[in-house]
């Protein structure tokens, strides 16, 4: 640790116990310190939103990350973004940050997602086996003004219920619920003990109770036993890897999976060296019982891809099917850094983890950060219970039901790392704030088509090389 890193440790210690050794403010304090947050940003103020004037040009953002991802990638990035408006979003975070950081805000912080569409939750296995629905991508987390995370969510279900051919109203009436219930559960942690909240954690089984259609839940059931068996480390072997010569080797999936001269033996042994001290004492005494067998390049995610990215095959002393998957991401500054100032971790790798750590229910035993010659990085494992939920093949009805599950989680996640009385006061009970986010999403969602039209017009002129293939 360098001394400035000692320094900034020690300032954060001595601003915890601070807080510990003050007294403590009253409920009701609580919730009429945020109903006076309205007088400098109210609740309708959050619909009126507008391009700044002097708006950034949104290609020039995206052209800006360049610099720190793999250039033989960018074209590939900007293949996937050209799908769609809706996959144009989940590829331009910067851009949002971008437009959110010229607005006014709450300046009730909570630690932020801060990439918090519709496809970043979905469902994993915690460390005691049970499936859980939570946050699931923190590679731009950063404390924020909790409603960050609330528009861009809100915008994703605006731009995704035009992207499944539905109606403006139901995009309108997802977002509603969403916010409704975001704002109903915030009342709720409010009044609960602050262990409560920390415990609270939405199961698979509470998703599938959810389901109202006999046939619809018995679907779901299905596709969880589906789950269990593609999804965990011995469905990722079978799918993943192949025998050479009587070895098991990670098997080519070119443009997805490929063996990569960057991506060596050598390189990854070093990377699971320094990245073993990141984890807890217990947790590295487990991972020293497995032996390195392979590595892979991996292309992921749409805003992702560029970013240098492996899976790493380990083997353990068991039996013949004693391995795990653990996924190699480069960490990066947060997008939001830009506009909410540095984050207190040095190492991006480091705050994406306790991010994760504070925000989700439970977290990847195996999670943790380590750095290369030239590139930050974060480790966690794959395929362990880990999915999402198929955008695409929702109705309209259990396109809302999604929507509510979303903020239902989203402010449990904001309760643990903010203050859930504060915000609740804020919010409070009428529906201002929910009208707001919907008049917002529909605005954004415009902004989001013109800045998609943009790019597919870059690339037809020539000026922005764009590609599906590596």
């Amino acid at each position: 640790m360098t001394k400035t890193e000692q320094q900034k440790e020690t300032i954060s210690l001595l601003d915890g116990w601070k807080s510990m050794l003050s007294e403590p403010r009253s409920l009701k304090e609580r919730i009429e310190e945020g109903k006076d947050v309205r007088s400098h940003c109210s609740r309708e103020e959050h619909g009126d939103w507008k391009p700044a004037k002097h708006r950034h040009d949104p290609l020039e953002l995206l052209k800006s990350q360049q610099a720190s991802r793999l250039e033989e990638l960018i074209p590939l990035r900007y293949g996937r973004m050209m799908q769609s408006p809706f996959a144009f979003y989940r590829g331009s975070a910067l851009i949002m940050a971008s437009d959110l950081g010229t607005s006014n805000h709450s300046g009730l912080n909570v630690q932020l997602c801060g990439d918090c569409h519709l496809s970043n939750f979905g469902v994993f296995a915690t460390p005691e086996r049970n499936v859980i629905f939570d946050v699931n991508d923190f590679d731009e987390t950063l404390p924020g003004p909790f409603e960050w995370d609330l528009k861009r969510l809100a915008a994703s279900f605006a731009i995704a219920a035009e992207d499944n051919g539905f109606s403006e109203r139901i995009g309108c009436e997802a977002i509603e619920a969403m916010s409704k219930i975001y704002r109903t559960k915030m009342e709720e942690y409010a009044n609960m003990n602050t262990l409560e909240v920390w415990y609270t954690r939405v199961d698979w089984q509470f998703l599938i109770n959810k389901i109202k259609k006999p046939g619809r839940k018995k679907e779901a059931f299905e596709r969880m036993e589906r789950l269990k068996e593609k999804r965990s480390h011995a469905g990722a072997l079978a799918k993943l890897t192949e025998l050479v010569n009587g070895k098991r080797r990670i098997k080519d999936d070119p443009p997805l999976i490929f063996h990569s001269p960057m991506a060596t033996e050598e390189a990854i042994k070093m990377l699971l060296h320094t990245y073993s001290k990141s984890l807890w004492e217990s947790r590295r005494r487990l991972l020293e019982r497995y032996r390195f067998i392979d590595v892979a390049a991996k292309v992921v995610g749409v805003g992702s891809v560029g970013t240098a990215a492996a899976i790493a095959l380990l083997r353990g002393e068991g039996g013949e099917d004693d391995y795990i998957f653990l996924q190699v991401k480069q960490a990066m500054p947060s997008v939001l850094e830009r506009y909410l100032g540095r984050s207190q971790f040095l190492h991006p790798g480091e705050r994406i983890v306790n991010g994760q750590r504070l925000t989700q229910a439970a977290s990847d035993m195996f999670l943790g950060w380590t750095s290369g010659p030239k590139r930050d990085f974060y480790i966690r494992q794959l395929m362990d219970l880990k999915d999402s939920v198929a955008v695409d093949e929702l109705d309209t009805t259990t396109f809302e039901q999604y929507a509510e599950v979303c903020g239902l989680v989203l402010a449990r996640a904001h309760a643990r790392t903010g203050d859930p009385a504060m915000i609740h006061g804020y919010l409070g009970r009428s529906s201002a704030f929910d009208e707001a986010l919907v008049e917002f999403s529909l605005s954004y969602k415009k902004q989001n088509q013109k800045d998609f039209e943009s790019l597919v017009q870059a690339v037809k002129k020539g000026k922005i090389k764009a590609s599906l293939r590596i």
